[in-house]
């Protein structure tokens, strides 16, 4: 099988530092994904295969990581009609649909944004492993918009890079209920897995991640509000975890907000990634895509505007 390989020296700054932290904090790959590959056997240190992801380093010592190409998988391509936004030879953005997974998960093998993917190119990157090629951040299920997928493991490090150093401009669209006293602003606070449930993130006083989400108030109905946010971090569900913790529940958010949403908005969260904006990998120029809601979320609007006679143009509000 054919593989590539990060090659690692430990620093003297680095000696007694975990092994997993010592290749996430030098190379794209998480924690989670070291671990994966010390599974496979494909990671060695000073030329010798290491069982666990906790060994302390020292410094000087070679650090091997082989990753296996992402060519080899029994993920099916499937004809899935992918709407194309921007493609090259190292980059593609979809805009995804309600109702489609990004990637093979239990319960969720066919169907995946993976399976169209694999239809529609030839290549994908493997850095992130057999069941996610090419995926460089993701959207939640019923998140609709666009996502970018790396068609190689240049620009899949390139990407993740970016992300990681908040490099990447990712515009969101939100219908909320209720209307934000504070029309404009940014929410900062730390996310991780809810104690008591472990399907929820929440809001953590005294641990999780870093999470930090602008947001402004675009238009406000008579018990909704459409709102502008944009992320600077990619926490877990963060955009519907942080409008609840402010108390503000996306529209059709039956995990964080109203059961009662089910009669009113049937397609999940109303949640749209509108806008990206990244420097691409090889050619260095900067790249802007946006995309407009699916119609049945443009519909919801025209409604709402109609009942409380309110003008909206939202092609124009979503390229604003």
């Amino acid at each position: 099988m054919s593989q590539n390989t990060i090659k690692l020296v430990v620093t003297a700054d680095q000696n007694k530092t975990r092994l997993d932290t010592f290749i996430a904090s030098n190379s794209e790959l998480s924690r989670s994904r070291v671990q994966q590959l010390i599974n496979e056997q494909c990671i060695l240190v000073n030329e010798k295969l290491v069982n666990k992801a906790s060994l302390k380093l020292k410094e000087s010592q070679l650090v091997l990581i082989k990753i296996p190409e992402a060519v080899e998988m029994t993920i099916d391509a499937e004809d899935l009609n992918l709407k194309v936004v921007y493609e090259d030879k190292d980059v593609i953005v979809i805009n995804k649909p309600s109702n489609m997974v990004v990637h093979p998960a239990p319960g969720h093998y066919a169907g995946t944004l993976v399976n169209g993917l694999l239809f529609h190119c030839n290549d994908l990157s493997g850095i992130n492993g057999v069941m996610r090629p090419g995926i460089v951040h993701r959207l939640d299920k019923d998140t609709t918009g666009l996502i970018i997928v790396a068609k190689n493991d240049f620009a899949h490090a390139s990407l993740s890079a970016q992300l990681k150093h908040r490099l990447v401009s990712r515009t969101y669209w939100a219908l909320v209920h209720g209307h934000i006293t504070q029309r404009r602003g940014i929410i900062k606070t730390y996310i991780g897995r809810k104690p008591n449930n472990r399907i929820k993130m929440a809001v953590l006083r005294d641990k999780g991640k870093e999470a930090i989400t602008r947001f402004k108030v675009i238009k406000e109905f008579s018990k909704y509000s459409l709102v502008k946010l944009k992320l600077e971090t990619g926490r877990t569900h963060q955009i519907r975890v942080h409008m609840n913790y402010i108390g503000h529940h996306i529209v059709g958010d039956e995990l964080y907000g109203l059961l009662k949403d089910k009669s009113f908005f049937t397609d999940g969260q109303w949640l749209h990634a509108a806008k990206l904006k990244f420097i691409h990998p090889r050619s260095q120029k900067e790249i802007e895509v946006s995309c407009l809601p699916p119609q049945n979320r443009v519909d919801l609007l025209n409604q709402l505007s109609a009942e409380d006679s309110i003008d909206i143009d939202v092609e124009s509000l979503i390229k604003s």
